[in-house]
């Protein structure tokens, strides 16, 4: 279970690095755009591309927060209620957090194929607009992975932000 464990952060921290990855190529290019435009060699289909770049980059980093806690929390509150109360909350809001990412990657797979059935494409390259679906429900599968080894932390009695 534990060298499972430890596979499972694995793929969630390469799955970070790609998504970082995808945050610099869309400012890299951006930023080509910008300067090829001061030559007259604006960069062909650069809405298309950062926008693919983003939501690769967004969907991709978003399990790495589910593993380590980092979302907006009320620490105030935690801080102030007993160690048991604090745990119990964890595991309810862990197990709260993986019905609603299970319930999303269902329906973002229904919208998938109805999106794709249709063929549908980017306006200026005509990218296949399942390349924009698939980070998404990657990212929503290896979000669950990230929200289940928060949840097993929390089962073995550690502390939340650990």
């Amino acid at each position: 279970m534990i060298q499972l464990a430890k596979r499972a952060r694995s793929l969630v921290l390469a799955m970070t690095v790609a998504g970082v990855l995808a945050y610099g190529a869309a400012a890299a290019v951006t930023v080509a755009d910008v300067i090829g435009r001061q030559f007259g060699m604006p960069i062909e289909g650069v809405v298309d591309l950062v926008q693919l770049f983003v939501m690769a980059g967004a969907w991709l980093v978003m399990p790495y927060a589910f593993m380590e806690a980092t979302h907006v929390s009320v620490d105030f509150l935690l801080a102030a209620l007993p160690r048991s109360v604090t745990q119990l909350l964890v595991i309810v809001s862990a197990l709260v957090t993986l019905a609603l990412l299970a319930f999303m990657l269902w329906q973002g797979f229904l919208t998938f194929r109805t999106r794709t059935m249709f063929g549908d494409r980017s306006q200026q390259l005509g990218i296949p607009i399942a390349w924009y679906w698939y980070p998404l429900l990657v990212g929503l599968a290896a979000s669950m992975i990230g929200a289940t080894l928060r949840f097993l932390n929390a089962l073995r009695q550690e502390a939340p932000n650990e």
